[in-house]
C-alpha cells in the first residue's frame, strides 16, 4: 500500500509540473513564470513542492524522494544531455563553416551562414521523423549545403570529421569528471541521452570522458529523438533502473524537460534549475 502511494504521489507531482510547464509555454505571453489572464501558475518544481506543502498536501519533495531509498539520495540514476549541457562547440559553428569553407569557395558571412543554418535546421527533414540515422551524413550534407551554398563533397567531409574531434568541443563544466566520479562512488548510475548521430561515441572518446558513463544512448542508434519518451526509457533500460528512479538534466525545455517527464523520469533544466554538475550532485544528496 505504501509503495503504491509513493508511486501515485510521484506521478501526481510530475503531471502537475508537465501540465503547468506546457500551459505557460503555449500561452506565449509569460512574465517570470506567470501568464497574464491566469490567476495562478507554477514556474518551477520548487514552486509546486512548496505550494503542496503549504496547502497540507505532500511533505517536502526532497525529503519524500530521500525516503524512497533510505541512503539520503533522491535518485538512483542521472541522465545527461550532450550538446548544450555536457559539451558545447569550442568555436561558433558559423565561424568554423566559414573558415574551413573559404578554400572551397564559401563566400557567405558568418551571420548569413548562421541564419541559413537555423532556417535549414528548423525545416522538416524529408519524410522522416528522424534527422539522425546511423552516421547522419545525408542530414548534415543538406544542412552544410543549405547553410553555405557549397555542395563540395570534400568540404563536407572535412567539416564532418572535424566535429568528431576534441578540437570541435569543450566540456561545459570543468568539474564534471570529479562530480561524476563522486556520484558513481555513491551508487548513482550515469548515462548520456542525446539527439546525435553515431559520432557521439567518438566525441566522448576524444574528450577522454567516455568512461564517466555507464551507458550512452544516442537517437541515431535507438531510432527515437527527444522528446520521444522512447530514448529515455532505453537509457533507463541500459542502466537497469525504473524511470521514476532517474533524473534527467538538459538545456532544452521541450526535448529534455517535457520528454523526460513524459517517460516518467524527473527532470531539471540546465541553466535554470541547476547551473553546475556539483549543484546537481548536492541536490541529489551527494557531497563533492
Amino acid at each position: 500500500m505504501a509503495k503504491n502511494t509513493r508511486k501515485i504521489s510521484s506521478l501526481l507531482i510530475k503531471n502537475l509540473l508537465v501540465s503547468n510547464e506546457r500551459s505557460n509555454f503555449r500561452g506565449g505571453f509569460c512574465l517570470n513564470g506567470r501568464e497574464f489572464g491566469k490567476p495562478f501558475s507554477f514556474s518551477s518544481s520548487a514552486s509546486v513542492e512548496k505550494t503542496m506543502v503549504s496547502e497540507g498536501g505532500l511533505k517536502d519533495y526532497e525529503e519524500y524522494r530521500r525516503s524512497l531509498y533510505g541512503n539520503n539520495i533522491t535518485h538512483r540514476a542521472l541522465l545527461v544531455d550532450a550538446v548544450g549541457t555536457l559539451v558545447v562547440p569550442a568555436q561558433p559553428m558559423a565561424q568554423i563553416y566559414r573558415q574551413i569553407g573559404e578554400k572551397y569557395g564559401v563566400e557567405y558571412s558568418e551571420n548569413e551562414i548562421l541564419n541559413r543554418y537555423r532556417w535549414a535546421y528548423e525545416k522538416p527533414w524529408g519524410n522522416s521523423r528522424l534527422r539522425y540515422v546511423d552516421d547522419g551524413r545525408p542530414f548534415w550534407q543538406y544542412i552544410v549545403s543549405q547553410s553555405t551554398g557549397c555542395s563540395d563533397s570534400q568540404y563536407f567531409e572535412e567539416l564532418y570529421h572535424y566535429y568528431a574531434t576534441d578540437k570541435a568541443w569543450r566540456l561545459c563544466d570543468p568539474d564534471a569528471e570529479r562530480v561524476f566520479m563522486a556520484l558513481k562512488k555513491a551508487g548513482v548510475k550515469i548515462a548520456v541521452v542525446s539527439n546525435f548521430d553515431t559520432r557521439l561515441q567518438s566525441v566522448l572518446r576524444a574528450l577522454n570522458c567516455e568512461h564517466w558513463f555507464d551507458a550512452v544512448t544516442v537517437s541515431a542508434e535507438v531510432a527515437a529523438e527527444k522528446p520521444n519518451p522512447t530514448i529515455f526509457l532505453k537509457a533507463c533500460e541500459l542502466l537497469d533502473v525504473k524511470p521514476e528512479d532517474a533524473l534527467h538534466i538538459g538545456d532544452d525545455r521541450r526535448n529534455d524537460l517535457w520528454g523526460a517527464r513524459d517517460a516518467g523520469c524527473d527532470a531539471w533544466l540546465w541553466g535554470s534549475d541547476v547551473n553546475s554538475f556539483k549543484e546537481v550532485a548536492e541536490k541529489i544528496g551527494v557531497q563533492v
